[in-house]
């Protein structure tokens, strides 16, 4: 069985949570870089990294990697790459997506339509044919260029992996499903512990957080470009992908996981989500007002992306949240409390100056996320 080599793109400063998932699903990392993983596998891993990986934004199956300082050498180089083992005779192939970082190749339209040509160019040679129909399935492909070094990769994913297909309705500003799946996993709770999202929107961290306890795999109940790929890899791969996801799942489960909004129409939304997910009996949600946040029990975890006021007008109504916040999390016995948001005077407002704080990115959005640690519940004895 052939091995290939995988790109694995992911939200900035959350390489080490991706790289741990692609180590756990038993495949060798082979590089980190900025925003993505690579790593190697066979073509199992083509359908066991879409249908189970968590953080990944997209998995793209490298074709080649090589240095290009002018648009001839890219043209050469994207040539002698061997088209005819990935793309068939009537593939519908084409670049999707080219970028460029530092790079004195910089046009994106250019970059996109030499890489094209010379793909062209040779399979006409290697199918000995001038005109392809490209009627078939489709091979998306992206271009990396970073200091002068191109990646190609063909996209088996199609659309983003963070498009679980469970979110119909979302609210304003919804945190991406990949990035609140990350969240969580920098995070010591599992699904025997209480959570709590005290601003919770379309329910997305929440939702999250139960397909874990629940080992519900984010990609069992979506499509993948990769699918029609027969030539490279047959339907049965995908098929045991799906049914090694399906004898994971334990939704009998028992679960603590609450949500709180002040908006209706925001909770009748995430309740939606939730039931698409197929996790709605695991998670409860109400409307409540973050002044209310009070547990009875200890050991409880707060994670949650409350609002940041974007507007000047909001920036009142903003301060008085993270305050109020600041004095639930108070009134929680030996709680943990973990905060993602793009309002740099949260702490301040918070009322407490956070044990940990790391830097992310949610997209081009620089974000904090803060922790503040509870200490560790008693051993359970046998």
């Amino acid at each position: 069985m052939s091995t290939y080599e995988f790109i694995a793109p992911c939200h900035f400063g959350l390489e080490a949570v991706l790289k741990r998932e692609i180590t756990d699903l038993g495949y060798q990392i082979t590089k980190v870089e900025d925003g993505r993983v690579m790593f190697s596998g066979d073509q199992g891993a083509i359908a066991r990294g879409n249908v189970f990986l968590r953080t990944a934004e997209r998995i793209l199956l490298k074709v080649g990697e090589f240095k290009a300082t002018t648009f001839d050498e890219l043209f050469e180089k994207t040539k002698a790459l061997p088209w005819a083992d990935f793309v068939p005779q009537n593939g519908k192939f084409g670049v999707v997506k080219a970028s460029s970082v530092k790079s004195k190749l910089f046009s994106p339209s250019d970059i996109q339509a030499i890489v094209k040509k010379a793909i062209v160019s040779k399979m006409q040679m290697a199918y000995n044919i001038e005109w392809f129909p490209e009627d078939g399935a489709n091979y998306p492909l992206r271009v990396f260029i970073i200091k002068d070094m191109v990646t190609i990769g063909l996209d088996t994913s199609g659309a983003a992996l963070h498009k679980r297909g469970y979110r119909e309705d979302s609210g304003i500003a919804p945190i991406r499903e990949t990035l609140a799946a990350a969240l969580i996993m920098l995070t010591p709770w599992h699904g025997d512990r209480i959570l709590v999202d005290p601003f919770c929107g379309s329910g997305t961290i929440l939702i999250e957080a139960a397909m874990m306890a629940a080992k519900i795999a984010p990609g069992m109940n979506r499509s993948f470009t990769a699918e029609a790929w027969e030539n490279i890899l047959p339907k049965k791969v995908w098929y045991d992908a799906i049914n090694e996801a399906n004898d994971q799942v334990k939704d009998d489960i028992e679960t603590d996981i609450q949500g709180y909004d002040i908006d209706r129409s925001v909770l009748k939304m995430a309740r939606k989500n939730a039931e698409i997910a197929g996790v709605d009996h695991l998670i409860h949600f109400q409307e409540r007002d973050v002044k209310e946040l009070n547990h009875p029990k200890k050991y409880g975890f707060i994670i949650t992306n409350p609002p940041y006021g974007e507007r000047l007008e909001d920036q009142e109504s903003i301060k008085g949240l993270y305050k109020e916040l600041g004095k639930g999390y108070e009134r929680l016995d030996s709680w943990s409390l973990y905060m993602i948001t793009s309002y740099e005077d949260a702490e301040k407002y918070f009322g407490k100056k956070a044990d940990k704080n790391r830097k992310l990115y949610n997209g081009m959005l620089k974000t904090y996320f803060y922790q503040y640690l509870g200490p560790k519940p008693p051993r359970r004895r046998n």
